[in-house]
């Protein structure tokens, strides 16, 4: 659970993780939907925590998982190390969060997903500001990489002298490519 601090730092630098909980799959053996209900378990675990700490929750879920990730929150490949067929056309690990956390407080629940090394990168984006280019490597199970690009504007415009978008942060809009 991320607490973002927006108010101290609105390019998230000062986020923090407030509470977490470790499981391993592979400790338990589940089936793929043993291991959707065991996540679950402890997102509602997590979300009862805060709500009696007093927290006021974001209905969002984010996940980052390995392989290729579809828009759809689908994987279409490289989840050959999670328990089951997570890549089968029938199903939808987004969908299925929701549907186990319909709402959070009193709003419908929404959930991302993206690879899991793109979403590594964007947590260090506050702090790649002096860069033009970087990159992220992850080496587990499998490999995976993101490489980013970072727009600077200059007077409220960008480089190339194009109008910056006034509803992009001053951070600049940052890509993302898994390869």
């Amino acid at each position: 659970m991320v607490e973002t601090r927006w108010k101290k730092a609105p390019d998230l630098s000062k986020a923090c993780v407030w509470k977490s909980e470790l499981w391993r799959h592979a400790d338990d053996e589940p089936t793929r939907e043993g291991a959707v209900k065991r996540l679950v378990k402890m997102l509602k675990g997590l979300i009862t925590e805060a709500e009696e700490e007093g927290l006021k929750l974001a209905p969002f879920i984010g996940v980052s998982c390995p392989g290729v990730i579809n828009e759809d929150g689908s994987i279409e490949k490289g989840a050959q190390n999670l328990p089951g067929n997570w890549e089968s056309s029938k199903f939808n690990l987004a969908a299925s969060l929701v549907e186990g956390i319909p709402e959070i407080g009193e709003h419908d629940t929404a959930v991302l997903m993206h690879n899991d090394g793109v979403v590594q990168g964007l947590s260090e984006i506050p702090f790649m500001q002096d860069v033009d280019r970087w990159g992220v490597l992850t080496i587990g199970t499998g490999l995976g990489n993101a490489r980013f690009t970072n727009r600077r504007k200059e007077n409220g415009k960008e480089k190339n002298g194009k109008a910056a978008e006034k509803d992009d942060k001053d951070t600049g809009e940052k890509k993302g490519k898994k390869s």
